[in-house]
């Protein structure tokens, strides 16, 4: 805590010139701002068109190329900051001409506001980028002054003015003039023509487009300027300009689109009217209706004939199967049990009814008649009659399946030639449909791009806007007053303060008993406070006597000797009052002056002078054996010694003497002289050395040390 209290000391002593500095620095502040330009800024926030909005959406033709680009923030932001769409809002405002109205401490740029016109048109280049001063004398006349010249052409309103590259009209803005009753005409003034390259520089380094945020497609175009006018002007025309550009570009665009897509339907037409007529000369080339039902059919077909062939197959077989076994079996033809099954027919099934009903008669005559009865012959000539018709059948019947048999295999030879070379044709005919559904697509796509692209070109909208246009700003954005003013001032704080505390360090002085217990083992034996008052000091010092007594330092028969380093007059103060304070405390003292300062303050019994020349021949036991023969008469010896700095008998009486005193001033002594005290005691074995502080606790005003210097300067 104590540590924090010294480091404050100097910013507390020095509180008077950091309020002066301050005041100083916001009075400077506000000099400084009635006679700088102030800065204006507008704002135009410009939201850009949606890939998912529009009708039908912002990007018309996204399936091609010239129109698919996605609208992203960071390349819009780059196209409004493109030198061509600059250039093109440029040459809209009319910011190539700049005039001023010239003060004897501030210069303004008149917009829209000058009592004159100035109109200029330029042979060279070289002319331009100068600011040419013009005096108005009158209503009528002016002089006119090149950049840093003195020497004047002399002209009149409504007149040419011809220069070096260039030729000038100047004029009176008589509209302005009557709409101002009050208006200056004649005053000093300056004017001057921008290059083109001069312009793109100025509104670049004034020009800020940002987005708001890196998701949302809004974008904010800032400018400033001196002139609030042209900061809104501008942020609004190359808003414009841009969302304007975009039009153009979209129906040049479109319009070129349309050309191109009118060339390519009209060939693609061609190819498709080509592709169609291939298809139809192989078709009527290769007989083809339609391939696929032609094939279908022949399938079924051919699947109907195999489906008969195997059902005449099957009875073929069985017919040849009963025939075998018929023949077989012939001259036994009544004994036999043929399957008829494939031999189904009426007729047969009847045939074999009568054979059986024969066959039961006779046996019935056989029960009656021989066999050799006519009866019996006739039936068995009946029986004979009716088996070899059935027999005779039944090998036509075979005859006739074999036949049909061999019918149908032909017929399905036949319809399965059909099938030869049908892969072929197939293929070529998918390879011409193939390359007529590509040119009958490529048709449609480019006929619904043409509508497209002709909408585009017949719409000439943009789903870029302006959703809050820029307005002119009433109030600077710089300087700000009050930023500038609480800036001044902390600026004043900190710089006094930093002085303060350089100047307290480089001094390095001894300010208080810690310092002094810092950098030196000598310890401290009074501090004396700041004393104005008579009867302040003589308070003050009794108790420092007292003090010294306690702590062993006053003795009978002491030699207490009080120095200083740098100047006797620094331990003037405390031996002249220690030995007033010892003689009022009723002691015997003898004061030993080596300086003759102390002259006339005691009595001569109790004063010795040594500061006489002569002395400096003694040694060290011719001073000793005086002093023993002087202080037989007296109780405490006081040395008010010579500066130590001087280093003529000071350090001799320091030998000498019980105690020494070596008094620091608080804001004389520099820090050094501790340790170079340390050394001297050292060095020397001076007995018991002290320190005395003087001032303790002592900050005198700042405002107090300059009159203090003042007069001192004064008086010299």
């Amino acid at each position: 805590m104590n540590e924090n209290i010294r480091l404050l000391k100097p910013f507390l002593r020095g509180l008077p010139i950091i309020i002066l500095v301050m005041v100083v620095s916001v009075l400077a502040a506000k000099k400084y701002l009635n006679y700088v330009t102030p800065m204006y800024e507008s704002t135009t926030m410009l939201k850009l068109a949606d890939v998912q909005e529009g009708v039908p959406s912002a990007n018309l033709f996204k399936d091609l190329d010239v129109f698919a680009s996605a609208n992203k923030i960071a390349t819009e932001i780059e196209v409004l900051k493109s030198a061509n769409l600059i250039q093109k809002s440029l040459k809209e405002v009319p910011f190539n001409k700049e005039i001023y109205r010239k003060g004897d401490m501030l210069t303004v740029e008149l917009f829209g506001n000058s009592p004159i016109l100035i109109e200029g048109t330029f042979q060279t280049e070289k002319a331009l980028d100068k600011r040419y001063s013009l005096n108005v004398i009158s209503d009528k006349e002016f002089q006119f002054f090149y950049p840093n010249s003195n020497q004047s052409i002399p002209g009149k309103f409504g007149k040419p003015l011809k220069i070096n590259g260039a030729t000038f009209l100047i004029t009176l803005n008589e509209p302005f003039i009557l709409s101002k009753k009050e208006v200056k005409i004649i005053d000093t003034y300056e004017f001057e023509f921008l290059s083109n390259q001069k312009l793109m520089e100025k509104i670049n380094k004034n020009l800020d487009i940002v987005p708001v945020d890196k998701d949302v497609p809004v974008i904010r175009i800032n400018m400033k300027s001196n002139v609030p006018e042209k900061a809104a002007l501008f942020v609004n025309k190359l808003a414009e300009m841009y969302i304007k550009d975009y039009i153009e570009n979209k129906f040049r665009a479109a319009n070129t689109t349309v050309d191109f897509l009118q060339k390519e339907i009209s060939n693609s037409n061609k190819k498709l009217s080509s592709s169609e007529n291939n298809i139809q000369n192989y078709r009527d080339k290769k007989n083809i209706v339609n391939v696929r039902q032609e094939t279908e059919t022949d399938l079924r077909k051919i699947s109907q004939l195999k489906i008969e062939q195997t059902n005449i197959k099957m009875n073929l077989n069985a017919i040849k199967d009963l025939n075998k076994y018929i023949a077989a079996g012939k001259t036994n033809y009544l004994d036999l049990a043929p399957n008829f099954e494939a031999f189904t027919d009426l007729l047969s099934t009847e045939m074999v009814k009568n054979i059986k009903k024969l066959q039961s008669d006779k046996k019935d005559l056989l029960m009656t008649y021989t066999p050799e009865n006519e009866k019996v012959k006739i039936i068995d000539a009946k029986l004979k009659d009716l088996i070899d018709y059935q027999i005779e059948s039944i090998k036509n019947t075979e005859k006739n399946l074999q036949i049909k048999y061999n019918d149908l295999t032909n017929d399905i030879t036949e319809s399965e030639k059909v099938f030869i070379g049908l892969p072929e044709k197939e293929k070529e005919l998918t390879i011409l449909n193939r390359e007529f559904n590509l040119y009958e697509s490529n048709y449609n796509f480019l006929n619904e791009k043409r509508i497209d692209a002709e909408i585009a070109r017949s719409a000439k909208i943009a789903f870029h806007k302006i959703i809050t246009p820029a307005e002119i700003s009433k109030t600077p954005v710089s300087p700000i007053r009050g930023i500038i003013i609480v800036v001044a001032a902390l600026m004043g704080l900190f710089g006094s303060v930093v002085l303060i505390y350089i100047v307290h360090f480089a001094k390095a002085k001894v300010n208080d008993i810690y310092t002094i217990e810092k950098n030196s083992t000598i310890p401290v034996a009074i501090a004396t406070p700041f004393l104005k008052s008579t009867s302040e000091i003589k308070t003050n010092f009794l108790k420092e006597a007292i003090q010294m007594e306690l702590k062993g330092m006053i003795k009978d028969k002491n030699i207490l000797a009080i120095s200083s380093y740098d100047s006797d007059k620094d331990h003037l103060f405390h031996s002249k009052n220690l030995a007033f304070a010892f003689k009022k405390q009723g002691r015997k003292i003898v004061v030993f002056d080596v300086t003759g300062q102390l002259e006339n303050e005691f009595e001569t019994a109790e004063y010795r002078n040594f500061s006489d020349p002569k002395y400096l021949s003694y040694t060290k036991t011719a001073f000793q054996n005086e002093i023993q023969e002087i202080m037989s008469h007296f109780e405490l010896c006081i040395i008010h010694n010579q500066a130590i700095k001087e280093d003529k008998l000071a350090l001799l009486f320091m030998s000498l003497a019980s105690e020494n005193l070596i008094v620091l001033d608080s804001r004389k002594s520099a820090e050094k002289t501790v340790l170079k005290i340390e050394l001297l005691k050292d060095e020397y074995k001076l007995p018991n050395v002290w320190f005395v502080l003087n001032k303790l606790n002592y900050s005198p005003s700042v405002f107090f040390e300059v009159k203090k210097l003042w007069k001192k300067y004064i008086t010299k």
